[in-house]
Formats: structure tokens, C-alpha cells, sequence
């Protein structure tokens, strides 16, 4: 599968600082500390008020907003309508809005060692916080970071494969269906989902990942720029600051998500160890061995990060889940409208307002064909209230049907903190924002498929391994793709991987976390992570290892608090309001507490745990174990 994890939101200031999620336990009372040396004050000069401090974050809050606004705004023509001018536009936005936070960032050092209310405190905390991509103090730099940081993502929007055949077309030829031959990013999902002819595999992914060596260059350079700003900010380089929003250490944040790691992994690589033996069924000893790797280009994915095309292959005896809901769907010709209003309709089961009018007049569902756009979904929230907004090129398949959920997910949490102060509204961590939606599409069960209408009867309780290894190839798959990217970027950003070296560490770690490794020879003069979205477009990356973890917590909580009785992977939310408050309730807080507080309310835990996720697959890990039995486990 691919679009389900791969979204990106809404970039208002305070929505990206949930991307750092907060510092939990700031006391009642709380002593602000500065990032870095805070200058000596002046001679003779007054030290500053409580009043003067709550009177400075107030108005600088404000003032992000309204330029997080304008951003956005240039953002989503940028992304719906790829021009040079549309980059140069949000390029500006952007430059004003980081140069906007860059400088209250620097002048709040005034307040440091002032005892502050914890909710002022807390927002001094998220300030430090309030961006992804910190730049240089310095003008000139800030201009060329945010004009590299357009450029990048315009450069991967744009992107394109065109085979031999089409090698005559003109540059920038259209779209896949264009006429010209050359294929976008979605029609090489429809080939890496559908095909099984190795050589087409190759070919399509090898084309694809000739979009992104004109990037390297670029990343280089905004690399320094990028380490200039979370300097300058007082962090060690901009791994660092990343992994500083999450109440620990950098190096303990680390330690903390391998810890993670270590929890699901051998789930992980039973699920490795079957997959490679059925490929190898499929291709060829020669092609897949036993014992190794897995040629990343067999796995029904360009960036072999979910798993969930090859069902047909990984199906066990018996057959796979009893149905099949793109052929359901495209059946009953569902059109793209009604794909996000069965997502809304979940939503509304469990008593959450509809989407507004504007939601339905103003968002991007199908990719229009006299333009390029950039078809990963993705949510919006245009004015901090109820400009809610989802972007995506829908597809009529199982697949993007999850995405909906996914999407809506950000929208209902959007609106939901929307009451909250600016530097508030955003998910308790960005972990949480993403695990809101991909906890509702784990309701999307059979008895909830019955219950919409699309299954005519639940199907026997004989396909439950087939259904939980459909749900496998997707949540259990992914879990190393989204610790992997952001290990390769904290390396890059803090120098142990240099430049002459980023493409064979990408490779490295994919072959450490994954076990899968590229067919043919690869060289730094290649540039493979830029042929990931969210490389040239700086999105951090663990939020989705974390949100894969937050979700079945989320998923067992709800349904413990809907009375549901059985095997977790049984329970569907759908229509219980119960369920509904509680989430709602945890919603509404948005940033404002510390994220453990976020999580208690909801599942009564404090701590972000992985045996959820195992207790949901424990029969088919159980039935894995069986199937591998005398085979090598890993790699």
C-alpha cells in the first residue's frame, strides 16, 4: 500500500510544533530555560514582568498565526498548481513565517529565568519549537533556504518517468494518460501494485528513482542552512532539535524509539521471513534468496514500504480475507465524493459535527489532468477554525478508501482543538496526529464493511489469518520503513553521514531495518532518499513509527471503552458514541497538556506501548512462527 502513511499537514505554526510533540510534566510552576547561552542583561536594566512576558507570547502567537495563514494558503495553491511563480510565492510565505519565529524565538531569551504560569511557560516551551525547518538569522540565507525548500518539493511534484519509448517527449511532458508516454507517481503505483513482471518492476523503479539525483546538490546545501538555523535556535544541529520536542534528551529519544523497535521486531521479521519465501515461489531462488535480502523492487510498492499489493502472493491456504473491497467498490461504481463520504460518515457515528459546506467545495479529490499537483494526500486546515480541506489524487480501491479515514482523522482533530489559543491548536505530538486517523481505519472490519453495505454477510471466522495478514503487509511492514528514514536524517544532520556517502548509508539502514536491498548496483551518484516525498519536502518521518505504535494503544482503549468483547482485531467503533466522547474528549485538548496527560485520558497509560500491536496479531504471528519453521529469520 502507499499513500496510507504518507501525509503531510497543514503547516500552521502551531500544528507543525505538535510535530515536536511538547515537554510533559511542566509543573505549575515552571522555570523557562534557555536553548542556549542567554546573554548577560544589560547594566542597569529592568528585569522583565510576568505581565511584560504573558503580554509578549500572546502577541507573538498571534502575529505566527496570521503568517502560518498566509503560508498555508500559499502552500496549498503551490501544491494544487506547480509553477515557478507558485514556488517563489511560497517560498516568500515561508520565509516570513520562519524569519517571524526565528526572531520571537531570539527575543523571548529576554524572559529566561522568569517564573511563569505553566500555561504561559508552556507556550515559551513551544516557541522554541514552532518549526520543522529553523533558518539562519541572516536574510539572504533564510531566502535561499525557503527558495531550496520549494524548489525540492517542486521537484519531486513534478516528477516523472518516461520510458524509452517516450524519450522524444518534451521536457516537463504531462501526466501519465497525457499522451506523451511518461508516467507520474501514480501510475507507477499502479504498476508496482499490479505487475508481476520483474523486468517492468525494475524498469519503473529504476525510472522513478531517476527524479531525485538533480536534488542532491540542493539537499546538500540546504542541509547547512538548515544545522546554521537549530544552531543559531541554541540546538545541536536539526536532528537534534527535532528530537528534543519529546521530553527527553535527544540521545534518550533515540534510545527511546529503538526500545520500541526491539518490541515489534520480531514480528517484523516473521513477517520477512514468510514474505521472502513466497517470493521466491513467485520469482526464483536466483532472483530472491532464502537467506537474503529482498529485491526492493518486488514488493508491490516503489519504496517497498508497505506490502499490501502482494496479498495475493502471502494469502495462507484457504484463501486470503473472505472479500475484496476494491472490486466491492469499483463494483458498485463508488466515485471519489462518496469515498470521503463513507470517511465522514464514520466520524459522524460516533458523534462528531459533519464537515463543513467549504470542505466539500474547496478540497482536491481527483487529479485534474491539465496540471501537475502533488498527488500525496494530505489535510488541510486553512484558517485554524473550519477551512478544512483534504488533498489527494483518490484512487477507487481499498487502499485509498483507508487513506479517507487516515485524512479525515487530521480534520476531525483540527477542528476539534480549533477553541484552543493558536500556540495550542495541534495534535498533543505529531505521533498523535497521525495515529488519529490510522485508529479509525482499524475499524474498518468486515462487521463494519456489513454494517455501511458494502458486505453482504461477515465473512467465517476461517479467513482470520487471511485477514490479519492483509492487515500485516500494511501496519507490520511499514514499522521499520518509518524508523529508518529519520535515522538516515538524524545521521546526515548531524555530519556522521557526509555527502559522499548518503546514498550507501540510505542503503545500509534499509538493509539493517528492512531487509530489503536494491537489484541493481546503486552510487552516490545516485540520490535514492530524495525519491521519498517527504526527504525533499523535510517532513519528520518517526511520527509514523510512533503513530503505528499510538494506534492500536488508541484502538484497545476505544474499544475497552465500547464494551467490546473479543479479539482486538474483531472490534469496530463504528456507531458508538461512548467511544466517541472519550476521544473527542482527548481531541479537544489538542497541545495543551503534555502529551503523557493526552494519552492517559484516552487509554489510562502514560507510556507509549507496543504490546497492543502484538496483541492484535498474535495469531498470525503465532501462525507465521509455524510457517518458518527451519528457515533463516532476517537477514
Amino acid at each position: 500500500m502507499t499513500a496510507h502513511p504518507l501525509r503531510r499537514l497543514s503547516l500552521t505554526v502551531p500544528l507543525i510544533a505538535a510535530l515536536l510533540a511538547l515537554v510533559a510534566g511542566i509543573p505549575a510552576r515552571h522555570r523557562i530555560e534557555a536553548a542556549a547561552a542567554t546573554p548577560p542583561p544589560e547594566p542597569g536594566a529592568k528585569r522583565p514582568t510576568v505581565a511584560e512576558a504573558t503580554a509578549f507570547i500572546e502577541a507573538a502567537e498571534k502575529r505566527l498565526q496570521e503568517l502560518a495563514i498566509k503560508f498555508d494558503r500559499a502552500s496549498w495553491v503551490q501544491a494544487n498548481f506547480i509553477t515557478q511563480d507558485t514556488e517563489k510565492i511560497s517560498a516568500d510565505a515561508n520565509e516570513a513565517l520562519i524569519g517571524a519565529v526565528t526572531e520571537n524565538a531570539l527575543a523571548a531569551r529576554r524572559f529566561d529565568g522568569l517564573d511563569l504560569p505553566a500555561g504561559v511557560a508552556r507556550k515559551f516551551a513551544l516557541l522554541k519549537l514552532a518549526v520543522e525547518l529553523p533558518a539562519p538569522n541572516n536574510a539572504a540565507e533564510r531566502g535561499e533556504l525557503t527558495e531550496i525548500a520549494a524548489s525540492l518539493e517542486g521537484t519531486y511534484g513534478r516528477g516523472k518517468y518516461c520510458p524509452p519509448a517516450a524519450a522524444g517527449a518534451p521536457a516537463g511532458g504531462g501526466a501519465e494518460g497525457s499522451g506523451d508516454g511518461c508516467l507520474d507517481i501514480n501510475a507507477i503505483t499502479r504498476i508496482m501494485a499490479e505487475s508481476r513482471d520483474p523486468r517492468q518492476l525494475l524498469d519503473v523503479w529504476r525510472g522513478w528513482h531517476t527524479i531525485s539525483p538533480p536534488m542532491r546538490p540542493k539537499y546538500q546545501r540546504f542541509v547547512e542552512l538548515a544545522n546554521k538555523g537549530a544552531r543559531e535556535m541554541g540546538f545541536k544541529d536539526l536532528g537534534a532539535m527535532w528530537r528534543s520536542g519529546y521530553d527527553m534528551p535527544p540521545d534518550a529519544f533515540s534510545a527511546e524509539v529503538e526500545r520500541l523497535w526491539k518490541q515489534v521486531a520480531p514480528l517484523y521479521w516473521s513477517l520477512h521471513t514468510y514474505m521472502r519465501t513466497q517470493l521466491g515461489k513467485q520469482y526464483g531462488a536466483q532472483a530472491v534468496p532464502p537467506d537474503g535480502p529482498i529485491p526492493a523492487h518486488l514488493l508491490g510498492n516503489i519504496w517497498a514500504q508497505q506490502w499490501g499489493n502482494l496479498e495475493p502472493l502471502a494469502a495462507p491456504p484457504g484463501g486470503g480475507a473472505g472479500y475484496d473491497l476494491t472490486k466491492i467498490l469499483v463494483d458498485r461504481k463508488v466515485d471519489d465524493h462518496q469515498m470521503v463520504r463513507y470517511g465522514e460518515g464514520f466520524f459522524t457515528s460516533l458523534g462528531f459535527d459533519p464537515l463543513p459546506a467549504t470542505f466539500w467545495e474547496r478540497s482536491l479529490f481527483v487529479k485534474p489532468a491539465d496540471r501537475d499537483v502533488v498527488c500525496h494526500a494530505s489535510a488541510w486546515d486553512l484558517d485554524a477554525q473550519e477551512d478544512l480541506r483534504i488533498k489527494m489524487c483518490i484512487e477507487i480501491n481499498d487502499e485509498d478508501f483507508r487513506t479517507v479515514h487516515h485524512e479525515l482523522g487530521h480534520n476531525f482533530y483540527q477542528r476539534a482543538y480549533r477553541r484552543q489559543p493558536p500556540m495550542f491548536r495541534g495534535g498533543a505530538n505529531g505521533a498523535f496526529h497521525e495515529a488519529i486517523g490510522d485508529t479509525i481505519a482499524l475499524s474498518i472490519t468486515p462487521a463494519y464493511l456489513k454494517r455501511i453495505g458494502l458486505l453482504d454477510a461477515v465473512p467465517p471466522p476461517t479467513g482470520e489469518i487471511g485477514y490479519l495478514m492483509k492487515m500485516a503487509l500494511d501496519k507490520v511492514a511499514f514499522l521499520p520503513f518509518g524508523l529508518l528514514i529519520d535515522q538516515w536524517r538524524w545521521k546526515v544532520f548531524s555530519g556522521e553521514v557526509p555527502p559522499a556517502s548518503y546514498n550507501r548509508a540510505w542503503w545500509d539502514l534499509r538493509l539493517k531495518y528492512q531487509g530489503v536491498a536494491p537489484a541493481v548496483a546503486r552510487t552516490e551518484s545516485d540520490f535514492d532518499p530524495g525519491a521519498k516525498y517527504h526527504v525533499p519536502a523535510n517532513v519528520s518521518y518517526t511520527r509514523y513509527f510512533l503513530a503505528h505504535i499510538l494506534q492500536f494503544q488508541f484502538h484497545r482503549a476505544l474499544c475497552r471503552e465500547a464494551g467490546f468483547q473479543g479479539p482486538l482485531y474483531q472490534c469496530s467503533i463504528y456507531g458508538n458514541e461512548a467511544a466517541g466522547r472519550k476521544l473527542r474528549a482527548m481531541l479537544e485538548l489538542g497541545q495543551s497538556r503534555p502529551w503523557p496527560e493526552a494519552l492517559h485520558a484516552l487509554t489510562g497509560e502514560r507510556q507509549m506501548d507496543a504490546t497492543a500491536i502484538i496483541d492484535y496479531f498474535a495469531p498470525l504471528q503465532k501462525w507465521l512462527d509455524e510457517q518458518n519453521r527451519g528457515k533463516k529469520i532476517g537477514v
